[in-house]
């Protein structure tokens, strides 16, 4: 795999300060049913990094800061971590907000049947991935025959509620760009998911996520070896909104790798730029966290944050404009 870090380190994107930590987001390891083209922690089924008991139970202490109000779980499938259960659960009695970054197919696997009703169960927020509504774009990025498990998926999830008006059971569809270009405005094709969905398999969602695709990791080598990476970074920086500068998730987010170290969001994360505790001067720790203060420190920037700000933004919470 080519690595896509050299093109990017040096930048001349704005400098950003961090705000105050409202929003935790924790990947609890890189195991996953799946592997897919556009993922940017190159996730799978023979990755063995998992987070442990230990710097679980630190996530748990950061949740009991009064600024904090949600916890944002990813991987590869969060839900392969074994003690994904339990942390949710912890989470849940503190008045937590949980979302579940959830690929849909891993709601059908042996081993797995029952956990979409233990996500209805604790009223976690499920972010499905969804590339496209159309079976041939998904497959084609994710691998064959994981369209008609993911519709599967989704009609489970609505008949415990999930995507229902007034079930409080809140279902969110994620589209990544399936080739090197930004996505389409996400009101206008939040209608086109929902039309086409509800139509052919009556299926129902609340909303619908864009999320540019990032030019690191499995995406970023893919560019480079198709010789279409410079011509995406142009994009991306031709692209560049002001107004989106606001909005930027690493403002008051922190990102945790499996193995406890922070960063300012998970594309960071992927590229090792961490945040650095600002006077020793080490890899900050999770564990270290409630005893640094890290607001107004500056965010750490490479070239791969123009995909942030291109276009209408893009954060893991959808299109910022």
């Amino acid at each position: 795999m080519r690595d896509p870090w050299p093109l990017l380190k040096t930048t001349d994107f704005p400098t950003v300060s961090r705000a105050s930590l409202e929003v935790l987001q924790v990947n609890l390891g890189y195991l996953c049913n799946q592997s897919c083209l556009h993922c940017h922690v190159a996730a799978g089924p023979t990755r063995k990094e998992l987070m442990q008991q230990e710097n679980i139970a630190h996530i748990l202490e950061v949740l009991r800061q009064p600024t904090v109000h949600t916890l944002d779980l990813t991987g590869g499938a969060p839900e392969m971590n074994p003690m994904f259960r339990d942390l949710v659960v912890a989470a849940r009695k503190l008045d937590i907000n949980v979302i579940d970054r959830c690929n849909l197919t891993i709601l059908l696997e042996p081993g797995y049947e029952d956990t979409a009703e233990f996500l209805a169960d604790n009223q976690v927020q499920i972010v499905a991935s969804l590339p496209c509504y159309i079976e041939d774009n998904v497959d084609g990025q994710r691998g064959k025959g994981v369209y008609q498990k993911s519709m599967q998926a989704l009609k489970r999830l609505n008949q415990l509620g999930y995507g229902k008006a007034d079930s409080g059971l809140t279902l969110t569809l994620v589209y990544n760009p399936t080739g090197p270009y930004l996505p389409p405005p996400q009101d206008k094709l939040e209608q086109d998911y929902k039309q086409f969905l509800a139509e052919k398999y009556d299926i129902e969602f609340n909303q619908l996520f864009t999320i540019t695709n990032m030019p690191i990791a499995r995406f970023g080598s893919t560019l480079i070896s198709k010789g279409e990476f410079e011509n995406y970074m142009n994009l991306l920086k031709d692209s560049f909104s002001t107004a989106n500068m606001q909005g930027l998730m690493c403002l008051n987010q922190l990102s945790i790798d499996w193995e406890g170290y922070v960063y300012d969001c998970d594309f960071n994360q992927m590229l090792s730029m961490n945040i650095r505790h600002p006077d020793k001067r080490h890899k900050l720790h999770i564990s270290e966290v409630l005893k640094t203060c890290l607001k107004d420190i500056p965010v750490s920037i490479a070239d791969h944050c123009y995909g942030c700000t291109a276009g209408q933004g893009s954060s893991c919470g959808g299109a910022i404009a």
